[in-house]
């Protein structure tokens, strides 16, 4: 039997995995360095894939965890969860697109939308693992 209770803790890593990825291809693309930069991004791409599979296959067999926060806490928590789930699902398209413009070598086309992909993503991936500290650790 599977112990999906890990799989929350498996996504916050996933989660700022993704966001190293991010910031550290955010770095190299700023010196130049493409080809580390490339890889930074197809790792980006992976733990964020990973995530979304281990999401899913969480929540198809757990369901939702109420939080128990209250007072600031508690619309603190909700303000983040919605703008959150929000980009999240504004994300994985433009992630695609912005994906596919650099493997089709339109670096023009690229550059243009990853100037918001970029700081969406890493919104996303950030608040991510807060929901996580807040919602199991807390």
């Amino acid at each position: 039997m599977i112990d999906y209770t890990i799989l929350p803790a498996v996504n916050a890593t996933l989660n700022g995995l993704a966001t190293i990825f991010l910031m550290v291809g955010w770095v190299f693309i700023r010196r130049r360095q493409i080809e580390r930069h490339r890889l930074c991004m197809l790792g980006a791409c992976a733990a964020s894939a990973l995530f979304l599979t281990s999401y899913l296959v969480y929540h198809a067999k757990v369901g939702s965890v109420p939080y128990s926060g209250q007072g600031t806490l508690r619309t603190v928590y909700f303000s983040i969860l919605v703008t959150h789930v929000i980009l999240a699902a504004l994300i994985l398209p433009l992630a695609l697109v912005t994906l596919s413009r650099a493997l089709a070598r339109r670096f023009d086309r690229h550059r243009r939308i990853a100037r918001w992909t970029l700081p969406i993503w890493l919104y996303v991936s950030v608040t991510g693992v807060v929901i996580y500290l807040m919602l199991y650790r807390t």
